[in-house]
């Protein structure tokens, strides 16, 4: 009632927009654009918010999800005239540091891990098990590149190299989106599009992020103690609620568990 009352000034919000989980494409819970849409916009829109802050734990996943949720937030921050401000949790690595560099500052726990700024394609190669088992792979293809990189055939050197092109491809937009956003901030001298990963008071001195600091003690200090915080997330459907599609919701909870397991979470 209070913010309707003419000349009455009313306590600052903060909407915080949490960012859990494997970025990708499609399955419960994952983060992408589709599904982040309309949480989004909502945070942005809602009561004129002092600033828009990031709750980031993530692992990384699809190059193109994260692209197409940190120019979302991106293109409502410049076009509302809104701060975001990131803050990791656990871990921001690879496409979740993508997300976090949307933000205008990046702040962390000192124990958050940070970076992994590189791509990575991962597959198995069967032949041999096939052959050994007297089974005879057969493929017809339209297209001497339809069946590239075939787990059931030999590898082939000229297969290797094209995937090695699309992953270069896809490094260099990361490197140029982490660049666009950090700028001078980076150190310079360090080599920091490795892939490496480091804890966050060694990412400050890189200028990957910040500092070091946790979200609603900073923007208490920086908004003020009577400071407002709406919470904004994506929402698990009715069905996963009572145990619904359990089969896929384990493998979906054992490939998230692996992106983790390897920052050593």
């Amino acid at each position: 009632m209070k913010r309707w009352i003419p000349f009455l000034k009313s306590e600052p919000t903060v909407a915080i927009i949490r960012l859990q989980g494997m970025i990708a494409s499609g399955g419960r819970g994952a983060l992408n654009d589709q599904a982040l849409a309309g949480v989004i916009e909502k945070a942005f829109a809602r009561g004129k918010p002092a600033a828009v802050a990031l709750e980031v734990n993530s692992p990384g996943g699809s190059p193109v999800q994260s692209s197409l949720i940190g120019a979302r937030i991106r293109r409502l921050a410049e076009e509302k005239n809104i701060p975001v401000i990131a803050f990791v949790e656990d871990v921001a690595a690879s496409g979740g540091y993508w997300l976090a560099a949307a933000a205008d500052e990046i702040y962390a726990d000192p124990s958050s891990v940070v970076g992994s700024i590189g791509v990575i394609s991962a597959g198995f190669g069967a032949h041999e098990l096939l052959a050994r088992q007297g089974v005879e792979r057969r493929v017809y293809t339209a297209g001497e590149s339809k069946s590239m990189l075939d787990p059931f055939r030999e590898e082939q050197p000229e297969d290797v190299a094209r995937l090695k092109g699309l992953l270069n491809g896809i490094h260099a937009n990361f490197i140029d989106h982490i660049t666009e956003r950090r700028g001078a901030k980076l150190d310079q001298e360090a080599k920091l599009f490795t892939g490496e990963v480091w804890l966050a008071k060694r990412a400050v001195e890189l200028g990957l992020i910040d500092g070091i600091g946790h979200l609603k003690p900073m923007l208490k200090e920086r908004f003020g103690k009577k400071v407002k915080f709406r919470h904004y997330c994506l929402k698990r459907s009715f069905m996963s609620r009572f145990g619904a599609h359990m089969a896929q919701d384990a493998m979906a909870s054992v490939e998230e568990r692996a992106a983790y397991a390897q920052f050593g979470l």
